[in-house]
């Protein structure tokens, strides 16, 4: 089983930059997409449901803004949309689709980086969900959660962590959050199970030539209970071709889905 996850900055010029032609030859059963900024009216039969997949998909109430998208090529058992909180689910940031005792998520956590406001907005995201998924963990189901979860765990998922204490992404608080999710809640970073390297990036800047310098961040992730994370026998984050600002994280697990 192969999942593939990654934040497109927008579906149209994602599109527009190849991303659809990409995934045919990737051969993936799952394939996560966040940031999807369109509407239902926005998306072309392709984007709805690219040759061989079936997609689902929480958008956005608001115009060009957020949205998650599924796509699988075998139909889900069952598709939920959102996870209970009226404010993050009108900014389509959860859909998840169940195959057997297995469910995959597409999650797309927010940035604090646009000032206070935004901030809040994402601490109130981490009260909502921890209990949610100290539910899922307990639930006796196998989950892959897959997304970009704008939290960089440990010094060695970014560059210049010394520079970033204080910026959103970074703050103690985000990363004692995410510690919580793993040390007590005994969810697994399943690509850190594979590859305990540095300098291994799924977002870059605009700014400064980070993408040319490597000075990136690593935000998206496929976060799994422990029976299918054990599963996960290679990784990849795919930069051979930019679709967006965040590179495709591609898993491949032993397992049939």
């Amino acid at each position: 089983m192969r999942i593939i996850t990654l934040n497109l900055n927008g579906i149209r010029s994602a599109a527009s930059k190849g991303v659809f032609d990409w995934l045919k030859r990737q051969n993936a059963d799952i394939v996560c997409a966040q940031e999807v900024k369109a509407q239902a009216a926005d998306l072309s039969d392709e984007m709805r449901a690219p040759k061989g997949y079936r997609g689902n998909f929480s958008l956005a109430e608001k115009k060009g803004y957020a949205g998650v998208a599924l796509y699988a090529r075998r139909e889900p058992d069952k598709v939920r949309v959102g996870f209970g909180s009226k404010e993050h689910d009108d900014e389509g940031r959860y859909v998840q689709a169940d195959f057997r005792k297995l469910s995959i998520v597409s999650l797309y956590l927010p940035s604090g980086s646009a000032g206070p406001h935004r901030q809040e907005s994402k601490y109130r995201f981490m009260d909502h969900f921890l209990p949610i998924l100290k539910k899922l963990r307990n639930d006796g189901r196998e989950y892959v959660l897959c997304g970009d979860w704008n939290i960089a765990h440990k010094e060695i998922d970014l560059k210049n962590w010394k520079s970033n204490q204080k910026n959103s992404g970074f703050l103690p608080e985000e990363r004692a959050w995410l510690t919580q999710v793993f040390d007590e809640l005994g969810w697994v970073d399943v690509f850190r199970t594979l590859n305990a390297k540095p300098d291994q990036y799924t977002w870059w800047s605009h700014r400064g030539r980070a993408w040319e310098k490597n000075v990136g961040w690593r935000i998206d992730y496929q976060i799994a209970t422990p029976g299918i994370a054990k599963k996960a026998v290679k990784e990849r984050i795919y930069k051979d071709k930019r679709f967006s600002d965040h590179a495709p994280l591609i898993i491949d697990y032993d397992y049939e889905l």
